[in-house]
């Protein structure tokens, strides 16, 4: 479905502006004619304004949606109809777009629609796990305990988020740092010892002409480099945007020594969590993992998953396609066989997302308790290799005088 943004004059003669996800226009426009609306604009959202208004609506990121879920569970615990509840959620949201959705909502549900549909207008700012698990509380009457789940998803994918960012960020900042300092001492400390050495009239060691070499080509062409190294970046981003990108480095992704298996274990917690979730909330098995699928990151689980759909759609257990597509380790499959075999899935996914969840914190300390010395070490060595290049003349220097 494409994203139409629309400006409208409500029931109550208010200016309204928003974007909703339709088939077609056409379809956009009947949505908001159903809500008494008097359209004043209505039009496919291009990517320039999809970016506008996400850089400066802001990411709604899942902590957010975590304390979302918690007040919304809180109030109407507490006897607040569910109209109240999104009024005061709405002015007590901190995150600009998430607040600005929810008045939106408060809006449609004060007119009788229902609060499933009311977030699914919103342009996908609500995700549809969330929108499906509202429809089946509606549906059961248990809308705070489909709440309350959603709190917990969200809690646990912020973690997980976490750790995952961590342990790519942590080494990489490192990386830059030893990168940013050999830099420096080429461009601004070499040459300065390098000067004091030209005026000697004695050979140089062959290490110290190679320092001089490369400290003047950095002097020299420093832009250059700059200039390659943030072209490279922009082709990269453009090339992994791309259908055959994300395939190949969803692909490298997974084969990097532990940071793999830490992207591994991650889909594996994904997987779990959300499965359980929306089965404990009575969505249907293949809506599911349809959903499930379409929330992990990587394109070849994603792939997996459309595939595992298809298959149970023809009556295959779920166990059978995540084990052909070579991508889960073997205790998830065991583990859902198991529980398709005694009827038990939620609690077997449940105790997967527990042990992957804590599994992926476990290897993002160790994989940055090995990272830092390993890169301390490799600074070390080049920087002990430019002192040696500096020494050497001056010690040649200090026999000579000898």
């Amino acid at each position: 479905m494409a994203q139409y943004s629309y400006k409208v004059i409500g029931p109550d003669g208010k200016e309204k502006k928003g974007a909703l996800e339709a088939k077609s226009r056409d379809a956009a426009m009947g949505m908001l004619k159903n809500d008494k609306y008097v359209i004043v604009q209505c039009e496919e959202a291009n990517g320039l304004k999809k970016e506008f208004n996400f850089h400066f609506g802001g990411k709604v990121k899942p902590r957010d949606f975590s304390v979302f879920c918690h007040q919304f569970e809180s109030i109407n615990a507490a006897g607040v109809s569910v109209v109240d509840s999104f009024e005061m959620l709405g002015d007590q949201t901190d995150n600009a777009t998430l607040a600005s959705a929810i008045k939106a909502v408060h809006t449609d549900i004060s007119k009788g629609d229902a609060l499933a549909n009311a977030m699914r207008k919103q342009g996908g700012v609500f995700p549809e796990m969330l929108v499906n698990m509202v429809e089946a509380g509606e549906a059961s009457g248990s809308l705070d305990k489909a709440f309350n789940r959603m709190a917990i998803q969200f809690e646990k994918d912020a973690a997980l988020q976490s750790a995952v960012k961590k342990a790519i960020t942590y080494p990489i900042i490192l990386i830059l740092v030893m990168i940013l300092v050999i830099a420096a001492m080429m461009i601004f400390v070499i040459p300065i010892f390098m000067g004091m050495f030209a005026d000697l009239d004695t050979e140089m060691p062959a290490i110290t002409m190679a320092i001089i070499h490369i400290s003047d080509f950095f002097v020299a062409w420093w832009w250059l480099v700059l200039l390659i190294c943030v072209a490279l970046f922009l082709a990269f981003k453009t090339y992994s945007g791309t259908e055959s990108g994300k395939e190949v480095t969803s692909a490298l992704a997974l084969k990097i020594p532990v940071l793999g298996g830490v992207k591994t274990k991650s889909a594996c917690a994904r997987l779990g969590r959300t499965l359980c979730t929306l089965l404990a909330a009575g969505v249907p098995m293949v809506d599911a993992i349809d959903i499930t699928g379409r929330s992990m990151e990587n394109m070849l689980y994603k792939r997996a998953m459309r595939e595992a759909k298809e298959q149970v759609m023809r009556g295959v257990p779920l166990s059978r396609p995540l084990k052909t597509c070579g991508l889960f380790p073997p205790m998830i499959i065991h583990m859902v066989s198991i529980g398709e075999e005694t009827g038990n899935i939620e609690t077997m996914l449940e105790n997967v997302a527990t042990y992957y969840e804590e599994d992926v914190q476990l290897a993002t300390e160790q994989l940055m308790t090995m990272l830092e010395p390993m890169i301390i070490v490799v600074m070390a060595v080049v920087v002990g290799f430019l002192v040696i290049g500096i020494m050497q003349p001056m010690l040649t220097l200090y026999d000579s005088l000898m």
